[in-house]
């Protein structure tokens, strides 16, 4: 286990109070701060004050988001796992309301996140005291503007148009914000970034792995070439991945790439010990404390029951049908036993030695999820019942080397280097390289590499709706029928139409907000 609880993490409680009281101690998203909640000024005396101020952005407003939604929206609705759970159901058929809360916990909890970010952004710069120096202040402002420029990210691909909060005091007196283009959305986005690629620090992710924990500018830089990637800009999407790839900031976590740390494998990328590794370009920062909404909740919805230790262990999602025959050969791709828990299969860091249940049948997947189960608190640090110290991905070297190949393949870099990094990718889960992989090999391995890190819904949306509608009309949603042998499938599939490919905004934002529901207005940049 690292030092990370006893450094960042531990500075990290002593400001959530502060902190998050700054912007939002409610879910509105324009709450304005109690101003007598904290003293600005002293609370930014002195440089250590600054540099923990961005702490708390990196755990506790994510955390809704995260534990009850993302896992929903990126792996459920894209067909990657399955669920009975009446609660979520929905985000298989297709059959999603405004009036679904878990959708709603969706735009709560990044909005708090904009808040939060907010608060920094619009105080810090002011409220410095005269000892902190100018790269401190800045290189803080811009961990905070590339955090929200991830949450905005987020709302804009899964609600399109949405209000562009730059300032929550400037609505405290007019809660009825208009709603921006997607296009304004994503200049909001790109600006965001760039400011923190020009303000964040440069580093070099090594073995120190306690100065990994927060992002740099070569963490907007890779943010920022996603973004790109997703407004088919692909010149700039291979420049900066490329870039990035250049740099040796990051290192792919295995492998036999020189770009590698062959310290490290796919499989240990999700062990609590090694949270930020040198693969890690921005993740985000749970702690042991076992406080609700401190720790990572997504082990307590993925787990079987009796793994954590405590009561959680809900299985309340199954890896699919169609995601499992998805892997081009479950023995030699590593990342199978990494991802998924098969009958039998055994774990030995997971509890002190782990055996699957022979009858593991998790949402009549008939396998389990591994990824982000890592067991009880003490094997893993500490943490309680939905409350766990491992970190969750945002963005990792790895996807960002199969963002460099297909921006490449898409005719924006060169096609060899492209080529070259998609093999780093299968070299590592021991897979055999392709000499001249496709865009469909490339939307496959971002499949298989980022299973259950709740991105392929994304992924498919972002193909276009012939590409998408016709890929989740068709995605093999139903269960195993183990009254047969070998066991039979009870097939299903639900039809997709245009209007699923973006989320209904929650009903009771529209009620708070009717502008919602009147067209957007172009945002006012400064």
């Amino acid at each position: 286990m690292n030092n990370m609880n006893n450094l960042f993490k531990t500075k990290l409680i002593v400001i959530l109070a502060v902190v998050l009281c700054m912007p939002s101690c409610s879910d509105d998203f324009l709450d304005r701060p109690p101003e007598d909640s904290y003293n600005v000024a002293e609370f930014y005396e002195t440089t250590e004050q600054v540099n923990v101020a961005t702490n708390a952005l990196y755990v506790r407003p994510w955390y809704n988001f995260v534990t009850n939604v993302s896992w929903c929206i990126g792996e459920l609705s894209s067909g990657n796992g399955r669920t009975w759970d009446p609660r979520n159901a929905d985000f298989v058929n297709f059959a999603i309301t405004g009036e679904h809360g878990t959708l709603t916990q969706a735009w709560e909890s990044l909005y708090a996140v904009v808040a939060q970010a907010n608060a920094v952004i619009n105080t810090l710069p002011d409220a410095a005291g005269p000892s902190v120096p100018q790269d401190v202040v800045d290189n803080a402002v811009g961990e905070a503007r590339f955090i929200r420029a991830s949450a905005y990210f987020y709302l804009v691909r899964i609600f399109g148009p949405i209000p562009i909060i730059a300032d929550n005091n400037e609505y405290v007196l007019e809660p009825v914000v208009p709603r921006n283009p997607e296009s304004d959305v994503y200049e909001f986005i790109k600006r965001d970034l760039q400011f923190a690629v020009d303000n964040c620090y440069e580093k070099i992710r090594g073995a120190n792995y306690d100065a990994n924990a927060k992002v740099s500018s070569g963490s907007a830089k890779a943010m920022l070439a996603k973004v790109y990637l997703y407004e088919q800009n692909y010149p700039m999407a291979y420049q900066l991945a490329s870039e990035v790839i250049n740099s040796g900031e990051f290192k792919l976590y295995g492998g036999d790439a020189e770009d590698g740390d062959p310290t490290g494998s796919y499989y240990d990328l999700f062990l609590t010990a090694n949270d930020n590794n040198p693969e890690s370009i921005f993740a985000l920062q749970w702690t042991n404390t076992g406080i609700y909404a401190e720790g990572n909740g997504v082990q307590s919805l993925f787990a079987p029951a009796g793994v954590t230790g405590f009561s959680d262990g809900w299985s309340a999602i199954g890896p699919s049908i169609d995601l499992q025959e998805a892997y081009e050969d479950t023995e030699q791709d590593l990342r199978y036993y990494a991802t998924i828990m098969a009958p039998g299969a055994f774990y030995p860091d997971l509890n002190g030695g782990y055996t699957v249940s022979e009858t593991i049948d998790h949402q009549g997947c008939n396998v389990g999820v591994k990824k982000y189960v890592i067991g009880s608190a003490a094997s893993n640090g500490g943490g309680a019942s939905q409350s766990y110290p491992n970190n969750t991905y945002v963005l990792r070297y790895g996807e960002l080397l199969l963002i460099h190949a297909e921006a490449a393949l898409n005719g924006g870099g060169s096609v060899a280097e492209g080529i070259n990094s998609f093999n780093k990718i299968r070299r590592r889960a021991g897979l055999d390289e392709i000499a001249n992989p496709t865009l469909e090999d490339v939307f496959q391995e971002r499949r298989i590499e980022l299973a259950f890190e709740m991105e392929f819904w994304y992924d498919v949306v972002r193909q276009g709706p012939d590409f998408a509608l016709n890929f989740l009309s068709n995605t093999e949603r139903g269960t195993f029928n183990d009254d047969t042998s070998p066991p039979t499938i009870n097939s299903e599939t639900f039809p997709a139409s245009m209007d699923d490919l973006l989320f209904p905004y929650p009903s009771n934002e529209i009620q708070n907000n009717p502008a919602l529901l009147e067209a957007p207005v172009p945002y006012e940049f400064e």
